[in-house]
């Protein structure tokens, strides 16, 4: 007889087990020790994880936020003081020989207070003195007003004729300290020369 019937394995190989009226599958294999113990943890496992992603992501959140400009630097002392030259003082008799006085006008704009820590002048022949003495503080705001008094120590060292004459002023805030050298202009600058020559002369008379 010939037929056709079912066909036998080769050599070599071998029939697939399957569930009656089902289809092949292949045996599970077995978990590892980390998959064993996820399955045991799996609602901690995952709690986990999603804390740490929420902090992973917080955290870039942080990192990555606009962040707001540090507030500016205070002014340097000497962009908000200005020394304006008043007029001289006339006293019926000098602090002593040689001694002319005026007045000057001191003004802080802005920023944070400002102290005058000495004020001076260029010629070798005259020494200075303030009222009030230094130093001295002023607001942002205020103004002060100071009387400076030049002494004549020597008058080979003083100018004949003052062209542009000015005060050293050193001056200090929480920015920066600073000497600075304000102008007091045309009028300082012949009362200046009028005063010097005055008392060189009576010196030399």
């Amino acid at each position: 007889m010939s037929g056709v019937g079912p066909l036998e394995p080769g050599e070599g190989t071998w029939a697939r087990d399957t569930p009656e009226g089902g289809t092949a599958t292949l045996p599970r294999r077995p978990r590892g020790p980390l998959g064993q113990w996820f399955d045991r943890h799996r609602r901690a496992a995952v709690a986990g994880i999603t804390a740490a992603a929420v902090l992973v992501a917080g955290g870039y959140l942080y990192l990555t936020r606009p962040h707001r400009p540090p507030p500016p630097p205070p002014p340097y002392p000497s962009q908000v003081v200005d020394i304006t030259y008043l007029a001289p003082v006339t006293a019926p008799k000098p602090e002593r020989p040689g001694s002319f006085s005026f007045t000057v006008d001191l003004s802080v704009a802005s920023g944070p207070p400002v102290t005058v820590r000495d004020i001076a002048q260029p010629y070798a022949g005259l020494t200075l003195t303030s009222q009030p003495r230094t130093p001295f503080r002023t607001r942002a705001g205020d103004s002060r007003k100071v009387v400076i008094t030049m002494h004549v120590t020597q008058c080979r060292n003083t100018p004949e004729s003052a062209g542009l004459p000015f005060l050293d002023v050193t001056l200090r805030n929480t920015r920066a300290m600073e000497v600075h050298s304000f102008i007091l202009g045309q009028r300082y600058a012949q009362h200046l020369s009028s005063a010097l020559q005055a008392i060189c002369d009576n010196t030399s008379r």
